[in-house]
């Protein structure tokens, strides 16, 4: 992993640069990249290299002269090793290179003149000129020479070839890691019977593929079935798309980071980070970048790991590009001095942290039930309907056979379950209790089945439990939909307003319709005993005082979660529904918080482009800050709302929710169970993007050519894949 940091800061560096060269050699780059060397020349750098020296007594320091570099041609330097080196020397460097020039460099001022003499004067430097000099040119008598075309053409023949082979491969692993399936087999010979679903792809695809198939069966030198040229292959795969993605992240206006962290199947802690922008197509994108195997789960190790991947993706100077970070929550990542948020925001001034909507959402409903005991009977007794039928397959055929509908398994994990649970018995309560009768009543079943199913039975024949699960009937739907509302990647702060908003108005009709709750009809349904027979535990008045409570707890703690923290106050300034009030007085407060959370935007101008906005009818239509964005892209008055514009891609790119982290684990999850457990880093990262990114890869229309590239240069291989 870090040497795949090194290579991404070592590709901003100059061609020529000493570094550039050591870390990516003269003799794996490609002809065009060498002529483009040989034409910048020796790299010249600012060095401070000094030498103390003393004569007759007296001491001074002698300073390197840039007179050196227009006196030799030759010389270049190195600021970060401050020494001199040849530059011809360095790109055909040999076992007979002198590795005081091409390794170690000179830093003796004394000695210099003398030294460089002597450098000039030895064979290998004159051979390493020569072969400079000729570099990127054929001689006349091989432009003349028939022998010399005819080879150079067969040559780059068989590199079409090649490449066509290897195009093909990369197909292969593409389908693979798209659809999450395992590559390798338990035995991949020729002829083995369960070679692995890549072996599989490409003798299938050399069916109908003649090329592919005669290499397949003549290929003595590269086949490229191996598990190493798998494993070459996914390194550049995963290069090429981090490329991509990082240009995007250099176009982008602002950037948001979002992150979670959990212990996965071999119990190794990762870390998911998850990119967040408007790309150039003035879309919103939320790109997976990696998983990051972390020593711990505690904040330092977590902080560390963030804050070294955004020092590559966000090079010096650019700190003021993150402007959001999001977490799940939890004491580790929202701890206010010793959080992960808090040694973010140290270094990324305005990256400001925003709780995950969605999980607030599932707080919501957890506080609604946790300090009320009657609601949080009811729903742990819920979740016993599902876990009894789990527990034997002859209470599932009864229950296949009664009810024809399968109860939703209990996961903790799952934060629709109990939503699906009261919807599913509520609306096959009737049959549930045949259910259960006959159970109790059949010879098939022991002693302990019966009285479970007995105690089932009374508790669907419960006034309580019943009134229960026709209020959280009325109440699940609302809570899913704004669930769903929330999981979507296109949400901004404004458009969380609109909905929380209107789920709060929901929660307060339910609540004012409660008294005439046990009156309705669907609450009540069939029933199988006279009213007068059935248990009655709480009165209704109780019943209705804590269906009271339940409803104020809800809309209480949604107003207070959903509520916009200090730097997303600027929310309200967006609001198409609030244009006609700010047009009769503008939101000043508003305006004053929205330019201390975010210095960069002009105050003066931002306040004249709002006003125009909200007194121009058109914009009051807006639903939220993308449509408003959209307008103004789509219409080119992004030179006239400049700041408007950039508020706008502020609250965009800010995230609301880390879904796109939860389904990042769902699919890092799959991978390792598919893939086999364990595997190294760089591989699962290639994978994970190959499925997470499906998309991005087929966008890309240059993928294979760019693949090739990199797997052609990424050492010196005994196939030919460059061209001359």
């Amino acid at each position: 992993m870090a040497a795949t940091m090194t290579v991404q800061v070592e590709e901003q560096l100059p061609q020529n640069s000493m570094r550039s060269l050591l870390s990516y050699p003269f003799s794996r780059r490609t002809m065009v990249e060498k002529i483009h060397v040989k034409e910048l020349g020796p790299d010249k750098p600012e060095i401070k290299l000094t030498q103390r020296a003393e004569q007759k007594l007296k001491s001074y320091n002698r300073t390197f002269s840039r007179s050196w570099f227009q006196r030799k041609s030759w010389l270049t330097a190195c600021g970060t090793a401050n020494a001199l080196f040849c530059f011809p020397c360095i790109l055909f460097k040999n076992d007979r290179s002198d590795l005081s020039w091409t390794q170690s460099g000179q830093t003796d001022l004394k000695h210099l003149s003398e030294r460089i003499k002597k450098h000039e004067r030895s064979r290998v430097h004159m051979e390493n000129c020569v072969k400079l000099s000729v570099v990127g040119k054929i001689s006349i008598a091989a432009q003349l020479d028939d022998g010399h075309r005819i080879a150079v053409r067969r040559h780059n023949e068989e590199v079409d070839r090649n490449r066509h082979i290897l195009s093909k491969l990369i197909e292969c692993i593409k389908f693979c890691g798209a659809f999450e399936l395992a590559m390798r087999g338990h035995d991949e010979t020729d002829f083995s019977d369960n070679p692995g679903i890549f072996r599989g792809l490409v003798d299938l695809m050399a069916s109908i593929d003649q090329d592919l198939r005669e290499h397949l069966e003549n290929a003595t030198v590269f086949k490229g079935t191996s598990k190493t040229v798998q494993n070459q292959l996914l390194d550049c795969m995963l290069a090429v798309l981090r490329e991509r993605i990082m240009d995007e992240v250099k176009s982008a206006q602002f950037l948001a980071i979002q992150a979670d962290e959990t212990t996965d199947i071999s119990t190794h802690c990762q870390l998911v980070l998850v990119l967040r922008y408007i790309d150039e197509r003035n879309n919103i994108q939320e790109r997976f970048f990696e998983f990051i195997k972390l020593p711990s789960a505690c904040a330092e190790a977590i902080a560390s790991a963030l804050l070294e991947r955004l020092q590559t993706i966000l090079p010096e100077g650019q700190e003021k590009k993150l402007i959001a970070q999001a977490y799940d929550g939890t004491a580790v990542m929202r701890g206010a001095t010793g959080g992960v948020q808090r040694k973010v925001q140290d270094i990324y001034a305005h990256a400001h942290y925003v709780h995950c909507y969605a999980h607030q959402l599932n707080l919501v409903m957890q506080q609604a039930t946790s300090h009320i005991p009657k609601i949080s009977h009811f729903f742990s007794d819920l979740g016993g309907f599902a876990s009894f039928f789990t527990k034997s397959s002859k209470r599932t055929v009864v229950l296949d056979e009664v009810v024809a509908h399968r109860l939703p398994s209990a996961s903790s994990t799952r934060w629709n379950f109990n939503s699906c649970a009261v919807n599913t018995v509520y609306e096959n309560k009737d049959e549930l209790v045949k259910c259960f009768q006959t159970i109790r009543n059949g010879e098939a079943f022991d002693g302990p089945t019966k009285r479970e199913a007995g105690g089932f039975l009374r508790m669907l024949e419960d006034d309580t439990f019943c009134f229960f699960l026709s209020l959280f009937h009325k109440i699940m739907p609302h809570v899913d939909v704004l669930y769903n509302q929330l999981q979507k990647k296109n949400i901004d702060s404004v458009y969380i307003a609109g909905v929380t908003q209107a789920f709060i108005n929901r929660m307060q009709a339910i609540r004012d319709a409660v008294p005439n709750l046990a009156d309705d009809e669907e609450y009540r349904g069939p029933v199988q005993e006279p009213p007068s027979k059935k248990r009655r535990t709480l009165g209704e008045d109780t019943q209705h005082r804590l269906a009271l409570e339940v409803c104020e707890t809800i809309m209480r703690h949604a107003k207070e979660r959903f509520s916009f923290t200090k730097h997303l106050v600027s929310a309200t300034l967006l609001k198409g529904d609030l244009f006609q009030q700010h047009s009769r007085k503008f939101p000043d407060s508003a305006l004053e918080t929205t330019v201390e959370a975010y210095p960069s935007l002009e105050k003066a101008r931002l306040k004249t482009e709002l006003s125009l906005i909200y007194n121009n009818k058109e914009f009051q239509s807006c639903s939220g800050a993308l449509a408003l964005y959209q307008v103004l892209m789509e219409n080119n008055l992004q030179d006239t709302f400049t700041e408007t514009v950039r508020l706008l891609n502020i609250l965009i790119t800010t995230p609301m929710t880390t879904s796109e982290s939860e389904r990042c684990f769902s699919t890092l999850n799959r991978i390792k169970t598919f893939l086999r457990n364990t595997m190294a880093q760089d591989r699962l990262n290639a994978l994970a993007m190959l499925s997470i990114e499906k998309k991005l890869t087929r966008d890309i229309p240059d993928f294979n050519t760019r693949v090739v590239e990199k797997f052609a240069t990424q050492k010196d291989r005994r196939a030919k894949f460059l061209y001359k």
